[in-house]
């Protein structure tokens, strides 16, 4: 999975489409991560001794990761966002090895 946790997506699929949010966990075996605002969905809480009330309750949801892209243009601003794909450059270190760096193909920058 190239999405990494606090990385800033945009969707690009389902209901959210067009929102922005962070990445706050990733679940590479099932291709879904949670993002901040995004897929909520409301749940009925039983009454238990930390929560004598119950009730309801809103929770993000894991989406698939094949409905985001990285965001690259503005991080806040919805209308001004830019999806974009990851690329992967190596790079030689001090000890001759090479490094693995992220590279958003859009812009070219290190992510």
């Amino acid at each position: 999975m190239k999405i990494k946790v606090g990385d800033n997506v945009i969707v690009i699929a389902g209901k959210d489409k067009g929102k922005i949010g962070l990445v706050q966990a990733t679940f590479p075996k099932e291709n879904k991560l949670v993002v901040e605002g995004i897929n909520i969905k409301t749940i009925h809480v039983k009454p238990t001794q930390q929560k004598p009330d119950g009730g309801i309750e809103k929770v993000e949801k894991p989406i698939d990761a094949s409905n985001v892209m990285l965001n690259v243009g503005n991080l806040k601003d919805e209308t001004k966002a830019k999806a974009t794909k990851i690329a992967y450059k190596l790079e030689k270190n001090k000890n001759g090895r090479n490094d693995k760096k992220r590279v958003a193909k859009a812009t070219g920058e290190e992510i």
